[in-house]
């Protein structure tokens, strides 16, 4: 049976397939780009925002730096956008962010920052749409099924494999951690009450916890929890009926209609709204103690739903985190299956709040028994990431002042030469390299050539796409480490051809001196690319700023040359084998034995003899 040789031809074609859906990714990505086809430049390069936090009163050093520090891993979670967060004097936070927000984006990007993230899990005893006990306190929607059409159901929570399904009215909760207009936030707390004595609205700071409630101090179950959200106390019913959402979501006094601006006590029960739908106002909830912390969560992400549409946040708890819980008690996980038992397949509500705004208040629809679900709302992509994010990296210690809070655009730190003269400095080196192949390996050097011009545009697309994708922006030093891929691109050529000049001259054709050197030469590139990928990754996990930055560059332009060497490079320099301008031994090829430093056999001349 004949054996089939290597076949170049096909793996081309492959490459240059795999190529163009590469590029059809980067256009898809493109679509949607302020500055198509551009890169996303660094603070170096380009400018960007910045972001000034002042705290509300004089936090510690270990707050503040603990607070840079959980800001840092919101904006640069990736460790490739290249955002600087630096302390500044005992009150103030500095947030640099590549590329000029405007806009919505410029607001989302300061709530991200600012954002405190407390995010706790209580029991709904009483909403607008859903009265119940708060009924006999002559709310406005207890005659109406609806609520007075202030409200609507909430989503019902599913276990991390299961489907979330709409209730009744077959609408989501939106979620409800955008800035509210004319709010100041509190520290931990926004657009909630906290029920205190039901005779007196709340003044600021205070908390107060009907007498029912058991204190502070004492032990507080899940089972307690669940007690009381089906039967609250009458203090608290008072407390939930002094109280209403005008339809931003902020929490108002019902007799004053002034902002009631009260702090979010884990500890106390608390009177909390949503935020408003686009056709549905907001609506109030009456919510019991906090059941489970965020602090309490293991991890969080962002992801679309399974056979759904749009972004959910999911969420896992566990029972390893009890530092807020006396020893022998429940963990989080042990406590979250104790509430879906209790509230499956029934009408009875899970509230999760974040920064005191409920926002989702789902249905269980079956027992969670391994702490895993998911935080459905009317989020886009950005925001499932900004809330995934917040939750994953942890709550800031501190609260800010938003009237002291200032955003500014900041001009590049380098020269705008800078940029010009990196591009430059790499368009030389790249034609130096080309050069010089071209000169010492002749009908070879094309394959350099090509194969340089191959890696460039894969380097191109990929960073276009990351930018995109990943956030990723292209410093100074991150050119530097594009250009350092020329070098290192270079000496795998460099390795392959002469492997195959030292096969040919033990008198091998070239066909075979191909494969046989490239069985040596790939086990010696493959090694040395190891080296500097483990190079590259020690950069990224260990160094910070633009020298992560440079590192990841390195990393990239690492994996891309093994791609091409083994995709492009070698079996070109297979197909360029059947050519008789090659495997002849042609001066032009670079394989003749004139540059191969073989004897060349001289051709014999006829004698003559003397003659009479």
């Amino acid at each position: 049976m004949a054996s089939h040789g290597p076949r170049p031809g096909r793996k081309l074609i492959i490459f240059f397939l795999g190529l163009a859906v590469v590029y059809g990714l980067t256009a898809l990505s493109q679509a949607s780009a302020e500055e198509p086809w551009r890169p996303s430049l660094g603070l170096d390069l380009q400018g960007g925002t910045r972001i000034t936090l002042t705290t509300d009163g004089s936090p510690s050093r270990e707050n503040l730096e603990e607070a840079r520090r959980i800001i840092d891993q919101r904006v640069n979670g990736s460790g490739v956008a290249e955002a600087f967060v630096t302390r500044q004097g005992g009150r103030n936070i500095v947030v640099e962010v590549p590329g000029k927000k405007k806009g919505a984006d410029r607001d989302q990007l300061e709530e991200t920052v600012k954002r405190q993230a407390q995010l706790r899990f209580r029991l709904v005893a009483c909403s607008d749409y859903s009265p119940g006990p708060c009924a006999s306190a002559g709310l406005p929607g207890a005659d109406d099924p609806m609520g007075g059409g202030l409200g609507r159901p909430g989503l019902d929570l599913a276990a991390a494999d299961e489907e979330p399904t709409d209730g009744p009215s077959g609408k989501a909760d939106k979620k409800a951690d955008k800035k509210k207009s004319g709010k100041k936030a509190a520290d931990g707390a926004s657009e909630t009450a906290s029920p205190t004595d039901p005779s007196s609205t709340p003044a600021e700071g205070e908390s107060g916890a009907p007498d029912e409630e058991p204190a502070a101090d004492e032990e507080f179950s899940a089972e307690d929890a669940i007690s009381w959200s089906r039967s609250p106390d009458p203090a608290a019913i008072a407390e939930f009926a002094k109280y209403a959402c005008d339809p931003n979501g902020q929490i108002l006094d019902a007799q004053t209609g002034e902002p009631a601006d009260v702090p979010d006590d884990p500890d106390k029960p608390l009177v909390a709204c949503s935020a408003p739908e686009d056709d549905q106002p907001s609506q109030k909830y009456l919510l019991s103690r906090s059941v489970i912390e965020g602090t309490e969560l293991d991890d969080a992400s962002a992801g679309t739903p399974q056979n759904g549409v749009g972004w959910e946040v999911r969420i896992e708890m566990g029972n390893s985190k009890k530092k807020s819980r006396p020893a022998g008690t429940p963990g989080a996980a042990d406590d979250f299956e104790t509430v879906s038992r209790a509230f499956a397949q029934t009408e009875e509500q899970f509230a999760i709040v974040l920064d005191g705004v409920v926002i989702s208040a789902p249905r269980m629809t079956a027992v969670i028994t391994d702490g895993r679900s998911s935080i459905t709302g009317d989020f886009n992509e950005q925001e499932a990431l900004d809330l995934a994010n917040s939750l994953k990296f942890g709550a800031l210690p501190i609260a800010f002042d938003d009237d002291q809070t200032s955003v500014e655009e900041i001009g590049p730190s380098l020269a705008g030469n800078q940029l010009s003269a990196g591009l430059t400095a790499g368009g030389i080196g790249l034609a130096l390299v080309m050069l010089y192949c071209l000169f010492y390996y002749r009908g070879l050097g094309l394959v350099v050539v090509s194969s340089l011009f191959v890696a460039a545009a894969i380097t191109y697309a990929m960073v276009l796409l990351l930018s995109e994708t990943a956030g990723f922006t292209l410093t100074l030093p991150g050119i530097a480490g594009l250009i350092i891929a020329v070098g290192i691109t270079a000496d795998s050529f460099v390795i392959f051809f002469e492997r195959i000049r030292d096969e040919m001259r033990e008198g091998k054709s070239m066909r075979v001196a191909v494969e046989t050197g490239w069985a040596r030469a790939r086990v010696t590139r493959v090694a040395a690319n190891t080296v500097q990928i483990l190079s590259a990754l020690v950069l990224y996990i260990f160094a910070t700023g633009a020298v992560k930055g440079f590192g990841f560059a390195l990393g990239l332009t690492t994996l891309i040359d093994l791609a091409v060497l083994f995709w492009f490079t070698k079996p070109m320099v297979s197909w360029l084998a059947h050519f008789r301008l090659f495997n002849s031994g042609h001066k032009m090829s670079g394989l003749s034995k004139e540059t191969l430093g073989m004897d060349v056999a001289q051709p014999r001349t006829a004698s003559t003899g003397g003659g009479r």
